[in-house]
């Protein structure tokens, strides 16, 4: 970390003691002053905060500022618990428009672009996190949010939008629905700009081909800011991100210790001008790693690698931790698999069984297929499965998230 780095945390450090009762008291219970953090070493020494912390703060224990400078609440999208409240200061909303244009302008979008958005409005932060920065850019913003396929591909075709923002998913479904109805040639997009779940290579290369458009994976979360934290350039080779407002660090998601570049572990990010809801060192549960060296785009923003799953999204079979990143990359290496597959891990006669549904190109032998799947899985991840190979469509789509993983085993 750099001297001027570390000055802009310890600055944090004593404005957050200041103004944020949520962390004077972390700060007291741990009995750790901002005057004892005088280097990394000290810095690291500061307990995670938890989204289980961020739930016990619920509605508003995060708020470091007055009520007059809340412009704006945004709350988690997770389904499970209480949910997360984050407010939000003008200077904020400001500061993630910035960062959102930023992305659009390294997806090479222009103020040319017709810019179409499907993900949700309302509490969730994503559909008016991408409007702030298509308007920031001064691209024309086309507000669709979720569903009505029909809809969202009428208003494709006559306003001729050039860029699409969505979930993997979704995309996933506009591109099938498109190549079923033939109307590709009528479609006027050069631009996807992906993000809000985990996704691999044959699902970006299914979007891509079926659109005709070049791919962005586009990071966030509602806690920091929400999407547009970072975004892989055009080499594609790792996500920029936005290091004059956020500090990354990689830990290792048992022991807490932080890991070097090039190593895979939880990231943790603390937002370095936040005001409304300033966090320090918080565990988002997503996996990936600081990737070393340069880009050769030249750009000097540091890059972090596509996310390979989450903490809570592994499943432990068989005594082995599988991440559906690992699923994602096996599946790239076998001709014929499709990018859709779905896990169901149950527990049969006193053992764990795993099935792996995969959808499969038309024309592929089944049984064949179920012996390379079989093989490579056993191979690569170390755990005999039950190989399931369905047709292409087979599936359930989402218009948001996809659940590739259910495990009966603690229902």
């Amino acid at each position: 970390m750099r001297r001027e780095k570390f000055d802009e945390i310890k600055g944090l450090l004593t404005r957050v003691a200041e103004t944020s009762p949520f962390y004077r008291e972390k700060f007291r219970k741990c009995g750790m002053s901002v005057s004892d953090i005088k280097t990394l070493e000290d810095f690291r020494k500061i307990p995670f905060t938890t989204k289980e912390q961020l739930r016990d703060a619920y509605p508003l224990g995060l708020q470091a500022v007055p009520d007059e400078k809340v412009v704006r609440i945004h709350s988690s999208s997770g389904t499970t618990g209480k949910p997360v409240i984050i407010p939000y200061t003008q200077k904020d909303v400001d500061n993630w428009a910035i960062m959102m244009a930023r992305c659009f302008k390294l997806a090479g979008v222009t103020a040319l672009d017709r810019v179409q958005i499907t993900p949700g409005y309302g509490l969730w932060t994503a559909g008016i996190g991408f409007q702030a920065g298509v308007e920031k850019l001064g691209a024309m913003a086309i507000p669709m949010g979720p569903g009505n396929t029909d809809k969202q591909i009428q208003m494709m075709i006559d306003l001729k939008s050039t860029v699409i923002t969505a979930t993997s998913s979704y995309a996933l479904l506009l591109a099938e629905e498109v190549a079923r109805r033939g109307i590709g040639s009528s479609i006027k997009l050069r631009k996807g700009i992906i993000g809000s779940e985990r996704w691999g290579e044959k699902m970006r290369s299914r979007i891509k081909n079926e659109l005709g458009i070049e791919i962005y994976d586009i990071y966030g979360l509602t806690e920091i800011y929400g999407p547009g934290i970072s975004i892989d350039c055009e080499c594609h080779e790792g996500l920029h991100y936005w290091d004059d407002y956020l500090y990354f660090e990689i830990i290792n998601p048992e022991s807490g210790e932080v890991l070097p570049e090039g190593e895979y572990g939880e990231l943790v990010i603390t937002t370095l001008k936040k005001e409304g809801a300033p966090l320090i060192r918080y565990r988002t549960r997503d996996i990936t790693r600081l990737i070393p060296g340069e880009c050769k785009c030249g750009l000097s923003y540091p890059r972090h690698d596509a996310i390979m799953g989450r903490t809570d999204d592994m499943v432990k079979v068989k005594g082995v931790n599988i991440y559906p990143g690992q699923i994602d990359e096996l599946l790239k290496e076998i001709d014929g698999c499709s990018s859709e597959y779905q896990v169901i891990v149950e527990h049969k006669d006193g053992k764990d069984v795993m099935t792996l549904k995969v959808e499969v190109e038309s024309g592929t032998e089944y049984e064949n297929m179920k012996y390379k799947i079989k093989d490579y899985f056993k191979k690569r991840i170390g755990i005999t499965i039950s190989p399931e190979p369905v047709s292409i469509g087979e599936l359930p789509r989402s218009e948001k998230k996809s659940k590739r993983i259910i495990d009966y085993r603690y229902q």
